[in-house]
C-alpha cells in the first residue's frame, strides 16, 4: 500500500468517534465524503459526452435506445435505454444494477425494460466492469472483473468504478427530456445490491433504491468481508472505518429517501438463512438510532420458498417502486389485476439463457414477474455498437483499460 494512502486510511478510521458528536447532517456529509474517499469515487464526476447509436423497438409502443457515456479515466458505458414512444409528461426512471455474471443481456435486464416501460418508465440497463461491451471478447458471464489483481488498492478501486458507473448513469437519466429527474430509482440484485448499498449511501439524488439477492450488510468478517475480494471483499473492509458499517449506510439511506430490501429466505447464496429479518431488523434499530429517529428508514420484504432473484421484476417490488415513484400507467388496481409470467417457463419457449447455476425453481427460473408476453430479446438487437466500431473503439470500453488506467494513477502516486 503506498504510503500516502496508508495515511490517508489511519486518518479515515479515526473519523468514526471524531463525527459522533455533530450534528447527524454534517455527519452524513462526512460519512458520504469520507466512502467516496476511500473507494476513490470519481469527484468531480467523469464528463458524461452522452451518444446514442441507433434504437430499436423491443414490441409496439416501447423504444429501447443504444447508447453509450462515460465513466472514470474516458472510458465508455454501453448501455440500453427503454422508454415508452409516447410520453405525456416527465416520466420516472429505474437503472438496473446487475448481479455477478450478468449485463444488459441477461434475461432480467430487458425484461425489467420492457414491464416497466409499459407502466410509463424510462429504464436504464447497462455493462458493468468486465461483462459485455466491456469484455475484451464481447462476452457474458465471464466474471472477468473477479481476478484477484495486486495491489489491493485495485480493489478498492474497482468498487469505486461501479459506484461511479450508477452515479453516471443518475446523470445520464437526468439529462433526457422525458425523465422527471426528482424520481429516478435504482435496483440491484446480488452484487447489484451490494454496489447499489454504497451508491445510494453517497449519491442524494436517487429518489429510492431496491436491493434484492442481498442488502443483508454485516459486520467484521461477515459474509460480505469475506465475498468476491475485487468488487465485494475488499472495498466493504475499507470502510471499516466507519464503525457499524450497514448501520451507518443505512443512516445515509434513510437520509436521501426510500430503500428496500426484499429477498427469499431460502436464499443461501448471501447468506439470507442466516442473515436474515432478524439480523436486518437489528440493523435497522441501530441505523434509527444513529439517525435519531426511523423516518426513511429501509422497508424490508420476504419471500418464502425462495432463493436467489431478481425481484425487482416480480409484483410485490413493483407495488412498492410504484408507492414512491408514481408510474404514469400504473396504479394499485392495475398492479393488482396485472397477470404473471414464470421465468422458467417463459425462458424455455423464447430460448432465453438463464445462468445455469440459477436456472432452478428455487432460485431465477422460478420467479413470478409481472406482466406477461414479454419478448425474448436476441443478443445482437442488445449490443449498443456495430461490431465493427466497437472493435475500432475497444481500448474505450474494456475492463483491461481500466486496470491499466487505475494501476498507472497508483504507480504515478508520491
Amino acid at each position: 500500500m503506498p504510503l500516502f494512502l496508508g495515511f490517508a486510511l489511519q486518518l479515515l478510521a479515526l473519523a468514526g468517534p471524531l463525527v459522533a458528536s455533530i450534528p447527524a447532517s454534517e455527519r452524513e456529509s462526512v460519512w458520504r465524503r469520507d466512502i467516496r474517499i476511500a473507494l476513490q469515487v470519481s469527484d468531480p464526476l467523469p464528463e458524461l459526452s452522452p451518444q446514442v447509436h441507433g434504437s430499436f423497438d423491443p414490441e409496439p409502443g416501447i423504444v429501447a435506445e443504444r447508447v453509450t457515456f462515460g465513466t472514470q479515466f474516458g472510458l465508455r458505458v454501453p448501455a440500453i435505454l427503454y422508454r415508452p414512444r409516447e410520453t405525456a409528461a416527465p416520466a420516472p426512471a429505474l437503472i438496473v444494477v446487475n448481479g455477478h455474471g450478468g449485463d444488459k443481456f441477461s434475461w432480467y435486464a430487458f425484461y425489467t425494460g420492457v414491464a416497466y416501460a409499459r407502466a410509463g418508465a424510462v429504464v436504464l440497463t447497462y455493462d458493468p466492469a468486465g461483462e459485455g461491451e466491456r469484455n475484451r471478447d464481447r462476452l457474458s458471464g465471464t466474471r472477468a472483473h473477479d481476478k484477484i489483481e495486486p495491489p489491493e488498492e485495485l480493489a478498492r478501486r474497482l468498487g469505486g468504478l461501479m459506484v461511479t458507473d450508477i452515479m453516471q448513469a443518475v446523470s445520464y437519466l437526468g439529462t433526457r427530456p422525458e425523465v422527471d429527474r426528482t424520481r429516478i430509482a435504482a435496483a440491484g440484485y446480488s452484487m447489484g445490491s451490494f454496489i447499489l448499498s454504497l451508491a445510494g449511501a453517497v449519491d442524494t439524488r436517487l429518489r429510492a433504491c431496491v436491493l434484492v439477492g442481498g442488502g443483508n450488510l454485516d459486520g467484521p468478517d461477515g459474509y460480505w468481508d469475506r465475498s468476491k475480494p475485487m468488487c465485494q471483499g475488499t472495498p466493504y473492509r475499507s470502510l471499516s472505518f466507519l464503525g457499524d458499517r450497514p448501520a451507518v449506510i443505512y443512516a445515509l439511506h434513510a437520509a436521501r429517501g426510500p430503500t428496500l430490501i426484499h429477498n427469499g429466505l431460502e436464499d443461501t447464496t448471501v447468506s439470507v438463512t442466516t442473515r436474515g429479518e432478524e439480523h436486518l431488523m437489528a440493523v435497522r434499530a441501530r441505523a434509527t438510532a444513529l439517525r435519531g429517529n426511523e423516518t426513511g428508514m429501509f422497508d424490508l420484504g420476504w419471500v418464502p420458498a425462495a432463493g436467489h432473484r431478481p425481484y425487482f421484476v416480480t409484483k410485490a417490488v413493483a407495488r412498492w417502486l410504484e408507492r414512491h415513484l408514481d408510474f404514469p400507467r400504473w396504479d394499485a388496481a392495475a398492479l393488482d389485476a396485472l397477470p404473471e409470467t414464470h421465468i422458467g417457463t417463459w425462458a424455455s419457449e423464447r430460448g432465453v439463457q438463464i445462468d445455469r447455476s440459477y436456472a432452478t425453481e428455487l432460485r431465477e427460473a422460478g420467479t413470478r414477474a409481472i406482466g406477461t408476453g414479454v419478448p425474448g430479446l436476441r443478443r445482437e438487437d442488445l449490443y449498443a455498437l456495430p461490431a465493427a466500431e466497437w472493435t475500432a473503439q475497444k481500448d474505450r470500453f474494456i475492463h483491461e483499460s481500466w486496470l491499466r488506467e487505475a494501476r498507472s494513477k497508483i504507480s504515478s502516486a508520491p
